[in-house]
This record gives C-alpha cells, structure tokens and sequence, in this order.
C-alpha cells in the first residue's frame, strides 16, 4: 500500500470546513501571542483548550498537530510562529569571503555583552523542565543577563553537576527559577534537582547558598487563571498533594514572561543594571571604534 502522508510544500492543500475552523482559531492564538513567539503546539492547544474549541483530550492534540503540519506545508502558518526543538545541529562555521568575515567581525562587535548579572549580590538562573519553552524563557531573562537552562537537566546528571561547579566558580548566593509540570513527575523531579545540585555543590562549592523555587505552575496559578487539569494517573504512586495535574505549557505564554520577569527584577538591583549597561555601551562603541566601524545611528 503506498504512503498516502502529504511530503514536502503543499500549495494546492484545500482543508475541509472543520480543518478551516480549526487553523482560524490558531492563528487567533498566534495572533494573540505574538510577542511570545515561537510557541509550542502544546501551548496552542492548551490556550484552544481555554478558548472552548477543543477538550483536553489526546485526539484534539493530535488533530491540532496534523492541521497545523499542513498548515505549514501550504504556507498557511509561518514556520517560525512555532517552535518544534526536534532538530539537532552541528554546521561548520565558513565565509563566502573578506567582505562576508567583516560583516560577522561587525555583527560580533555589535553584539558585545557584559555579564549582566556583574554587581548583584545574588545570581540566577532560570530552569526549564520543557524544553520548547526555553525560547520563550530566554527572551524574558537575556536582558537581565539570566541564563535559562532545558528541562533535559532534570534528569541529566552531568548538568547538576555543572550546576554545582557554577556555584563553585561564583561565591554568590544562587536562586534558582524552576518552571515545570504540576503533577507528580515534575514535583518529583523538582525535588531531586535542588536535592541533586545541593549534595553536588557540598562536595565542589562548600559554604554556597542555593536555593530553588518553583515560579510554575503552581496551585494559585491554576486557580487563579482557571488552567486545564487532569486527574492524576493511577499507576503513578509517587508522592503528590495536588487534586488534579497541570502543565507548564498551559500557562498562558504572556502571563508566564510576566511572572519570570517579575521574579528576576525583584531580586536585581536596577541601578546597577543600569550602570553596566552604560558601561557595556561605552565598550561597544569603542570596540568599533577600534575595528573603524561607525555604530548604527540611534533610531528616532
């Protein structure tokens, strides 16, 4: 039997009515997220899920994920509005010549950047238990300097152990911004990642301070912005005080920017921030300077 699945670009696709419905709703989510892109097909299907135009079942999500593939196929949906973290990439670096390294020795200089997080009395960081969710994550914290780490952490032991030898390299107190699933496997592997990273760090950083917190999704979160649940799976038997399960990409993605930014400029000091970006702008100036490249001229 031949393989009747659509393969590459597919300009002629004509979707039925329902798949027209559905594809509408999605670009109203896109649409709604626009400052958060990409996102994930989960989150687009949690916030359709909201929206009443699906039910919380594996059908609708596998449904949603076909219509949004030919969606993209037929150029209907653009490639970059999500997010798939399913493509590994290991591509030498080359130029097509001279005028192509100046440009990348201009776009480097252009780039210049302090350590944002130089000055403040603690360091953090921001960790993942999604990995897809990373863009969205790193978009919010790059400007204050926070690196955001993947949820393939959680449960790598090479990546604790990193996470120790940080604390290690930088005598400040750490806290740690933990964003991962409400049910008994993120509970679960929030707790073995601070009890982890803290047995590893009293061997390589002793006397540091760390300390982990959960940002999301937290019960209050799921009260507070009426988030899909489900019950909890009856063959896990781990520990969990929670009623019902939710995950983190059900948060909506501008309410999650919202609460990792507001967890990051609480604990900053803004006038030192604003002190090192001055300081990162003088730098970068006399970087092209030196390199006899005039910066761009400040926009209107």
């Amino acid at each position: 039997m031949p393989n009747r699945r659509s393969r590459g670009y597919q300009p002629c696709w004509k979707p039925q009515a329902s798949s027209l419905e559905l594809l509408a709703a999605a670009d109203r989510v896109l649409n709604r997220y626009t400052d958060h892109l990409p996102l994930t097909i989960r989150q687009v299907w949690y916030s359709l899920i909201s929206d009443g135009v699906l039910a919380k079942e594996s059908r609708t999500y596998k449904r949603l994920i076909e219509v949004i593939g030919m969606g993209r196929r037929s150029g209907r949906i653009p490639w970059e509005a999500l997010r798939d973290d399913t493509e590994l990439k290991a591509e030498p670096v080359f130029y097509a010549g001279p005028d192509d390294f100046h440009a990348a020795l201009r776009q480097a200089a252009d780039g210049y950047r302090l350590d944002r997080q130089t000055g403040q009395a603690i360091r953090l960081e921001v960790w993942s238990e999604t990995a897809g969710m990373v863009s969205q994550l790193r978009a919010v914290a790059e400007p204050y300097g926070v690196p955001v780490y993947s949820g393939s952490g959680f449960s790598g032991l090479p990546a604790k152990r990193t996470a120790a030898l940080r604390m290690a390299a930088d005598p400040r107190p750490v806290r740690v911004f933990v964003v991962s699933d409400w049910d008994p496997s993120g509970v679960h592997l929030f707790s073995a990642l601070a009890e982890d990273v803290e047995a590893f760090a009293a061997v390589d950083a002793p006397g540091s301070e760390v300390v982990f917190e959960r940002l999301a999704v937290t019960e209050q979160q799921i009260e507070e912005h009426r988030l899909p649940t489900a019950p909890t799976k009856a063959t896990d038997n781990r520990s969990f005080t929670g009623s019902s399960t939710t995950q983190a990409e059900a948060l909506p993605p501008d309410i999650l920017a919202s609460v990792v930014r507001d967890a990051i400029t609480s604990r900053h000091d803004p006038l030192i921030l604003a002190e090192l970006l001055n300081r990162e702008e003088r730098e970068r100036r006399a970087l092209l300077a030196d390199l006899n490249i005039h910066p761009d001229p400040e926009p209107d």
